[in-house]
């Protein structure tokens, strides 16, 4: 087994989902959960991403339910999943291929449904090269990581009975 510093896409997706798990904690559940994005705002990293909504994404001022249950999601499954993905992907465990392929079909879609409240809902984003650039890989991710396990060779096989 080739050691992780050795493979460089395997790095690339742990420092990626590294800050996806931090995001997901810091920024999404608690969003999810009712705390608000508000210059006042009871927990600091919403405080801080206030001037960044107000600017880039003003949906998340006044969340509609789709965007609350994306934040959710984001905070309550694939944060955790992605716990156990960075783990499987450093050991390259067998286990990390289907809960990669459930990972990529979730984030996805959950991507899907972000997209398009942002797209289609009252507050599109103004700057949208920007917004592409900041959320893009959110929605590219999961579906790279999907053809990783998929196709990698390297990650071991079920061990059997």
């Amino acid at each position: 087994m080739k050691p992780v510093h050795k493979r460089p896409l395997d790095l690339l997706f742990i420092a990626f989902f590294s800050v996806s798990i931090a995001y997901g904690f810091l920024f999404s559940l608690p969003e999810g959960l009712g705390i608000p994005v508000s210059p006042d705002s009871p927990w600091p990293p919403l405080r801080a991403l206030h001037g960044w909504a107000i600017a880039e994404e003003p949906a998340h001022l006044n969340p509609p339910p789709n965007l609350i249950a994306a934040c959710l999601f984001d905070g309550f499954f694939q944060a955790p999943a992605l716990l156990f993905i960075v783990v499987g992907l450093i050991r390259l465990r067998w286990w990390v291929r289907p809960l990669g392929l459930i990972y990529a079909g979730a984030g996805t879609t959950n991507m899907f449904f972000y997209f398009t409240q942002t797209f289609l809902g009252d507050h599109p984003p103004p700057n949208m090269v920007y917004y592409l650039l900041f959320n893009l890989p959110w929605a590219l991710a999961p579906l790279a990581l999907g053809l990783r396990v998929s196709l990698g060779k390297d990650i071991q096989t079920r061990p059997s009975a």
